[in-house]
């Protein structure tokens, strides 16, 4: 198998730290998406679309972060993706409402138009309103995650176990380093988040963050 990703994506972590995390024998390749290599001759025939993740197992491929951890995780036999019906269903839910609820709140509307100048708004007025949606929307969905996905006792999103829908929703959290967003305000997810930064490979696997971090220091930026 082979992964095609970025050290500091969003979408490609969260499967690196699966890879590491499982022992599995994937060969990796950076794709750098920094200075365009996406859009380039050679990966637009890979993904039409001009995206990483993606994965090649043979002459199977996926291009898509959640489809590409459950089927690593199903094919090896993992416990993060239970066998179970009922608790499969609450792992693909949780992982569908990250997807389109909180990533396109926190990501695209808070941390993306802030620090990525192809999000921005070229309207500095209207780049200034889409943050601050996106600010209070992510409040909302963090109110959620903190009250209620966690507020129930458990240590993980869909129980006592770690599951996929962890890792997937780590990698969109995580984005918070990048604005110095503390979470402070939500001490279930920040409870949750530091659990998952004590993990063997969270360093490694999320490296790219804490660089990408590096160079977007010391701005006043709108956090959570």
């Amino acid at each position: 198998m082979k992964l095609y990703q970025h050290p500091a994506s969003t979408s490609c972590r969260p499967i690196m730290m699966l890879i590491a995390d499982e022992g599995l024998a994937v060969d990796q390749q950076i794709i750098d998406i920094m200075a365009g290599e996406q859009y380039g001759e050679a990966f637009t025939k890979i993904n039409p679309s001009n995206f990483v993740p993606v994965l090649e197992d043979g002459d199977f491929r996926l291009i898509e972060s959640s489809a590409i951890l459950k089927y690593l995780a199903e094919k090896s036999g993992s416990a993060s993706y239970p066998t179970d019906p009922q608790s499969r269903a609450r792992v693909n839910e949780v992982m569908d409402w990250f997807n389109t609820n909180f990533y396109r709140a926190f990501g695209y509307g808070l941390v993306y138009p802030q620090v990525l100048d192809h999000v921005k708004l070229p309207d500095e007025a209207a780049n200034n309103l889409l943050v601050a949606t996106g600010k209070a929307q992510a409040e909302r969905y963090l109110k959620i995650l903190n009250d209620h996905i966690l507020g129930q006792g458990s240590p993980w999103l869909c129980g006592e176990t770690m599951t996929i829908a962890d890792y997937l929703a780590s990698g969109i959290i995580s984005l918070g380093e990048v604005i110095g967003c503390t979470f402070s305000a939500y001490p279930n997810v920040r409870a949750w988040y530091d659990r998952i930064k004590a993990l063997p490979n969270w360093q490694s696997a999320n490296a790219g963050v804490y660089e990408w971090s590096k160079f977007t220091q010391g701005a006043d930026y709108l956090r959570v």
